[in-house]
């Protein structure tokens, strides 16, 4: 069985499953390819590369690796009214959206009603790996705070939305057992609310009310959880006076919420509220998560790749407490399991599930080269590692277990749901294996760029120079909360543009000192010295690139680019702040916000390469 039955709460099965599946993962991957090409090898799709016939090495030989414009044409056939079976014989039950903003519009992956279950099964995996490190956790509850956003409708009539908002609507969460792993501080009402403030709120209130019961908080993304802190930065004051009266504010108007909140707001509770408010009124906010929630073990976001620039700020904030990324998914399939879900942030790994998909893998190539095997402690790659698009070569595709340790790869699947040889898009780098299942290391999102001549400065080139930038900012008792960046065209040369946001130290919610101009310029150096060899070429030598700026914006800033983010279709489940970011509607929101202009004020160093 593909997807073997067991009860969740039975840890000892459990574990026992997930030994056996990473132990017999070349048998689980063959019956998983045979099992999706014989249920959908006459569909429009594979009929035209297979003829109906079954074969694995005819399935590699014949069905090409796509990217998703090749596929979106069959999709949208569906979203508008055709059959399936273009792509899938088991009937497409929705249309699964990206969050967007990684690169580009949101896309829309199909689904059908059995990857219900396999997710429930996937996050039932999550409970005895969680159980084995840590002990307790079902003698609370969970202050998750989720989020969906309003599905939209196709002209088939079928419902597209992100992953998590469907899961989350479906009833396989809504009657999920409640005795174990998945009870929440959240009622389900203030989760499927869709005014994501209002959500916010009553979430961050029942979390509250319930702080003894708390021994785990967390949200999806770490941005997210970075948010709800600000959040409540600004709204402690009003949370402590529902509280102190027993009364929900006037503008929670949602009906499902204010009736789930009533259940919780059992009446004044003076010394909570006073309790709560002399934690938040203390000038820094340093450790304010166990401060506030002392019985919590640990704060569960993911910190990897593009999340890792939050690592400090999460650490500041926490009070000591683990961070902990469970697992590696997407909008395609769900992939993989951290099984060392206690290991230090910047070393996270994970295990690819066999049953979960069809995997395989495109070796990263540049210039005929193989990469360099080194991966920083931060996740941040060796800059010649990866190459870009033109540079990937689509040769010599391997299967799961015969990566190699310490090899970059781009990730491929074929899933249940009708994407044959799908790239994702991710770039990962094997780090070890369980049993006979590799584990590996998310290192980046393929070609999200800054670009203004030669030069391609991909989104995790942008974090390696930030982060050493970053060093600079914390000798001024500084901490970086957020960035992205832009390559600002208008002006000749055109530079990059690199927004900031700045909270002092130790300082909550307080106004920005005056910045010290020098500083920030050396930061503005430090970042272009920290770039690659062409971006300094392009700056040094052929003057086709302006000095680097860094533009500081007030706090909040950010809140407002997320804010419109979502306005335009972004989950605010799914959010990621883009590191790159060419919408001037986005631009602008930042750009009202500026409080101080920086620029480089030399050059960075250059020489070229010498083959002798």
């Amino acid at each position: 069985m593909l997807l073997p039955k067991y009860d969740p709460d039975n840890n000892e099965t459990g574990i026992k499953i997930l030994e056996e599946l990473t132990t017999n993962v070349c048998q689980i991957q063959q019956q998983v390819l045979e099992e999706i090409i014989t249920r959908n090898v006459n569909t429009e799709y594979l009929r035209g590369f297979l003829d109906g016939v079954y074969d694995k090495q005819l399935f590699k030989e014949k069905v090409p690796i796509v990217n998703y414009e090749e596929i979106k044409p069959y999709i949208e056939r569906i979203a508008n009214g055709e059959s399936s079976n273009i792509i899938s014989a088991e009937p497409i039950t929705e249309l699964l959206t990206s969050s967007g903003t990684s690169g580009g519009q949101p896309k829309m992956m199909p689904s059908t009603a059995e990857d219900l279950d396999r997710k429930t099964f996937f996050y039932n995996l999550l409970v005895p790996v969680m159980n084995k490190y840590v002990d307790g956790l079902g003698q609370g509850k969970a202050m998750y705070l989720l989020f969906v956003k309003p599905e939209i409708k196709t002209p088939s009539g079928l419902m597209a939305r992100p992953v998590l908002t469907s899961y989350y609507k479906s009833s396989n969460f809504k009657n999920r057992p409640l005795n174990r792993f998945n009870v929440y501080t959240s009622p389900d009402e203030t989760i499927l609310c869709s005014d994501s403030k209002q959500s916010m709120y009553c979430q961050l209130l029942c979390g509250l009310l319930q702080r003894h019961e708390v021994l785990r908080v967390g949200t999806v993304f770490a941005s997210a959880f970075l948010r709800a802190i600000k959040f409540l930065e600004d709204h402690w004051k009003e949370l402590c006076a529902n509280i102190r009266t027993g009364c929900l504010s006037n503008w929670i108007t949602d009906v499902g919420c204010q009736n789930a909140v009533s259940t919780v707001l059992c009446g004044a509770n003076l010394e909570l509220a006073n309790t709560i408010e002399n934690e938040c009124r203390i000038r820094s906010w340093e450790g304010i998560i166990k401060r506030i929630w002392p019985r919590t073990k640990y704060i569960e976001v993911i910190v990897t790749g593009s999340m890792a620039q939050y690592i400090p700020t999460l650490e500041f904030y926490s009070g000591g407490l683990p961070l902990i990324s469970t697992m590696y998914a997407s909008s395609e399939c769900y992939f993989g399991i951290n099984f060392k879900p206690l290991s230090n942030p910047c070393h996270v790994s994970y295990t690819l599930i066999p049953n979960m998909g069809y995997f395989e893998f495109l070796p990263v190539k540049k210039n005929g080269e193989k990469v360099a095997q080194d991966v920083r402690s931060n996740g941040v790659r060796d800059e010649n590692c990866v190459g870009s698009e033109t540079e990937l070569e689509l040769t010599n595709v391997v299967d799961l277990v015969d990566v190699k340790l310490g090899e970059y790869y781009e990730l491929i699947v074929t899933t249940f749901t009708g994407l044959y040889r799908y790239r994702v898009g991710d770039i990962l780098m094997v780090t070890g294996f369980h049993n006979n299942a590799p584990q590996f290391r998310f290192v980046l999102r393929r070609n999200v760029v800054l670009s203004i001549d030669t030069d391609k400065t991909n989104e995790e080139d942008l974090l390696k120079a930030v982060i050493q930038a970053k060093l600079i900012l914390e000798t001024l008792g500084l901490l970086l909360t957020e960035y992205t960046s832009y390559a600002e065209t208008s002006s000749i040369p055109g530079h990059y543009v690199l927004f900031w946001e700045l909270t002092s130290k130790g300082n909550n919610n307080e106004p920005l000192p005056e910045l010290d101009r020098e500083m920030m310029e050396q930061c503005c150096s430090t970042v272009e010295e920290s770039l690659d060899s062409v971006y300094r070429r392009c700056r040094k030598k052929d003057n086709s690139i302006g000095p680097l700026e860094i533009r500081v914006v007030k706090h909040g800033a950010f809140d407002a680019l997320m804010d419109f983010c979502v306005s335009q279709g972004s989950s605010i489940n799914q959010y990621k702040t883009p590191r790159c970011i060419k919408s001037k509607e986005a631009i602008e929101i930042l750009e009202s916000r500026v409080v101080g202009r920086f620029f480089s004020q030399k050059t960075p160093s250059w020489q070229p390469i010498n083959f002798a």
